[in-house]
């Protein structure tokens, strides 16, 4: 599938390129500065699941982040069942997408990373903390799920249930209306972005451009299944890593679960349960790498330098 047409990102020299694991063949993104030095601890991203989200969701942070004077090289790739990584009919659960990574890290990569995940995706990155240890050596969380969500167990009933409905004609069906323009800019504009006016047109395109790919609706029935789900709280308090948690000042809950917590009552969640951590607040809502770009490149720089003056 042709990428869609992206702004000029002349900042980032990145190619695309091709693994395989488990059979399946899988596609990453590397990103490198132009004319500037390769410094610093590589950085691994762990995009969002949604419909048409992909790698392709972190080039506007790449783009900002070089623009900053940083030489780490970025490792973006497309999980199993999204972008240009193959498609397996089958219910994605975050130990799947984890071990994925791992073997990722383990022979691609080969080298110490620094993690950032994105929004539900948090539950990966914690699992992939758990099955490779020493190939992580910090964590930014980027507006994680709201604590009454990630430290809630989902009821295994349910998600066979909402699963076996989106596994059919009726799944199918609304995948082919999710993909529309107008249901991903009124979805974007109700439950992501903090300003309807920044769901733009590289926003929706991108999405709409992936989301014609209907093999790739899996991996967000399985998301909104909820087979990510269970009490993640016992885990995050066993992180010995450096992590870093960033919330929208505008943040909400997708699910009913969170929608009375605060982004400052998650945040203060986040930091008494995480052993090393820091964190703050920024302007935006739920996609901040995408509507917030500078101000979360500014807000996690420190942190990340950081790190890499004490490796």
């Amino acid at each position: 599938m042709q990428s869609p047409s992206l702004p000029n990102y002349s900042s980032t020299a990145s190619e695309t390129m091709f693994y395989n694991w488990e059979g399946f063949r899988c596609a990453y993104e590397i990103h490198r500065p132009i004319n500037a030095s390769v410094t610093g601890i590589p950085i691994l991203l762990i995009h969002p699941i949604g419909v048409g989200l992909s790698k392709l969701f972190w080039r506007r942070f790449c783009h900002e982040w070089y623009n900053n004077n940083h030489g780490n090289i970025i490792y973006s790739p497309d999980l199993l069942g999204c972008g240009e990584s193959e498609a397996p009919r089958k219910a994605y659960t975050p130990i799947d997408w984890a071990a994925q990574l791992q073997h990722f890290l383990q022979t691609v990569v080969k080298t110490p990373v620094i993690v950032i995940s994105q929004g539900g995706l948090l539950p990966v990155a914690i699992e992939l903390v758990k099955l490779e240890p020493n190939l992580i050596k910090g964590l930014v969380l980027s507006g994680p799920t709201s604590w009454a969500v990630i430290t809630k167990n989902a009821s295994q009933r349910r998600q066979k249930i909402f699963w076996n409905i989106f596994d059919s004609p009726v799944g199918n069906a609304f995948f082919r209306y999710a993909r529309t323009r107008n249901f991903l800019q009124s979805f974007s504009t109700k439950r992501l972005f903090a300003e309807g006016q920044n769901v733009d047109d590289e926003w929706l395109n991108t999405l709409m451009a992936d989301a014609e790919n209907m093999a790739g609706r899996y991996a967000v029935f399985a998301f909104l299944a909820k087979f990510w789900q269970r009490d993640y709280s016992g885990d995050m308090a066993g992180i010995q890593k450096p992590t870093f948690v960033v919330f929208g000042d505008k943040s909400s809950a997708i699910s009913k679960e969170g929608k009375n917590e605060t982004a400052d009552d998650n945040l203060t969640k986040y930091l008494q349960c995480l052993p090393q951590a820091q964190g703050t607040k920024i302007q935006g809502r739920n996609v901040l790498p995408y509507e917030s770009t500078v101000e979360f490149v500014g807000a996690i720089s420190p942190f990340i330098r950081g790190l890499e003056r004490g490796s």
